[in-house]
């Protein structure tokens, strides 16, 4: 039997869920209660830290799962009619991209590999893939899971091994939907309750280890840590910080392409006990100048995925597209042309994709203790698809790109369509009464230098790295 639709509504760390039947779904809003903090994961979950001082690694998404259950994708007009929200498949984002003269073309990720890292991954990933490449009529693939570490059995009442299974599917079908002839592998790692100790160096062991192996040309980090929380943050250049990026260094020298999620709060960022800090703060991989920052937009499709207005920085009430300074990190010789904007400091976002919870993704998942199709977002969705889209330029060009900055910020700073950057110039990611950042003419730090025309972008990135 098929569970009816469940609606999540953000809310304190113990995420309020409000189980509905139809008629109760098709009156939601998709309305945050007021003075909520945000919850974080795929399943609007948040992992446990370790204690104060402590850094959380957390899936990038804030906000996200708007609804769940339900038993099949409907059009985004019906989405408005029925839940006040907008609701897209893969195929509006692929016409929104402007994909289809590369897939046409046969550049479609074919004899590349993405690389996506998740805690504890999702039992039911390859199943979950096939229903949805069916439902879309994408080419189907099988995913390559490895384990790293000791990944604990599956246990449906983990709240934290669901809302990383949920991130997992996002992960998944959205790179695979995006570069369908690509490989994608999914490593998955056993972070426990020690997140901030063992979390995070298992992910670069993971990623070391493959990268140092010949495996992957794009990574997908669709997670972070604020940068605040690592021990020593402000005092000794943080060095647990900085002792982590060996993962990046190897990446650099291998070149792969390694993508971080900017973040779900805006301007601010996640403390160690689940709250937001008061003030800017920025997260980590995403805020490493080896790391294309991934950022968020809210697009207006319609049901065949044309754009009906321009987009804007995401920033609907349920999240905000994260970007800001980075408090660790200076300014990488690839921004000295935006230095007005970031000053002395590493500016994020780099690049922005679809990431709106009011504009969110359709995925489906079976895992237990659910079944069925649901509406997701988040810079969590964000960089998958951005993957997906490097991953098609790697084969443009016939080899890995790596460090993808500096032709970006190049590309970027020609101001030419031609490039494929279109300009977000409309919003701001100023989210919970902290101070954000507006968007603007050229590069800025709500959406970084915008968003992308996937066909012109992939000729330009492919050529740049010749």
């Amino acid at each position: 039997m098929v569970p009816r639709p469940t609606v999540r509504v953000r809310a304190t760390r113990a995420a309020a869920v409000l189980t509905a039947g139809a008629s109760a779904l098709l009156a939601f809003s998709g309305a945050v209660a007021p003075g909520a903090a945000p919850a974080a994961g795929a399943q609007a979950v948040r992992a446990q830290a370790a204690g104060a001082g402590a850094p959380q690694v957390v899936p990038a998404s804030v906000g996200q799962t708007l609804i769940s259950g339900l038993r099949e994708p409907i059009s985004t007009s019906a989405c408005l009619t029925q839940m006040k929200v907008r609701c897209y498949s893969p195929l509006q984002y692929r016409a929104a991209y402007d994909l289809a003269p590369l897939y046409r073309a046969g550049i479609t990720g074919r004899g590349r590999t993405i690389v996506v890292v998740d805690s504890y991954g999702s039992p039911t990933i390859q199943r979950d893939l096939n229903v949805f490449d069916k439902a879309f009529g994408l080419p189907g693939t099988t995913v390559q899971v490895d384990k790293w570490g000791k990944v604990p059995a599956w246990n449906p009442k983990d709240d934290n091994q669901t809302g990383w299974a949920g991130e997992t599917t996002l992960d998944v079908e959205y790179a695979h939907a995006m570069a369908p002839g690509a490989k994608i592998v999914l490593v998955e790692t056993g972070v426990n309750e020690n997140e901030g100790t063992s979390g995070l160096p298992q992910m670069m062991d993971a990623e070391t280890y493959l990268i140092n192996h010949g495996v992957g040309d794009v990574i997908s980090q669709s997670f972070g840590a604020t940068e605040n929380t690592f021990p020593g943050f402000g005092k000794d250049g943080t060095r647990s910080l900085t002792a982590l990026r060996y993962a990046f260094t190897d990446a650099q020298r291998k070149g792969v392409t390694v993508l971080g999620a900017a973040g779900d709060a805006g301007a601010a960022s996640e403390t160690a006990n689940g709250g937001l800090y008061r003030y800017p703060a920025n997260s980590w991989p995403s805020s490493d100048p080896l790391v294309t920052s991934v950022g968020g937009t809210q697009l207006t499709l319609d049901n065949a995925g044309r754009r009906t207005a321009p987009d804007v920085v995401w920033n609907d009430g349920n999240g905000a597209g994260g970007g800001g300074w980075s408090y660790v990190f200076s300014r990488p010789a690839y921004q000295n042309g935006v230095a007005k904007v970031v000053g002395t400091h590493r500016g994020t976002p780099d690049i922005s994709m679809s990431a709106s919870v009011d504009g969110g993704a359709w995925v489906y998942s079976s895992f237990a203790p659910g079944e069925g199709w649901g509406i997701v977002g988040g810079t969590s969705e964000a960089t998958p698809i951005f993957s997906g889209i490097v991953a098609l330029a790697d084969q443009k060009a016939g080899h890995r790109l790596g460090l993808i900055n500096p032709a970006l910020y190049a590309m970027g700073g020609h101001g030419s369509a031609a490039d494929g950057i279109v300009d977000v110039t409309a919003g701001n990611n100023a989210y919970q009464g902290v101070k954000g950042n507006a968007a603007g003419k050229g590069y800025d730090l709500a959406s970084g230098w915008g968003t992308v025309d996937g066909t012109l972008f992939v000729d330009a990135l492919a050529a740049a790295s010749r």
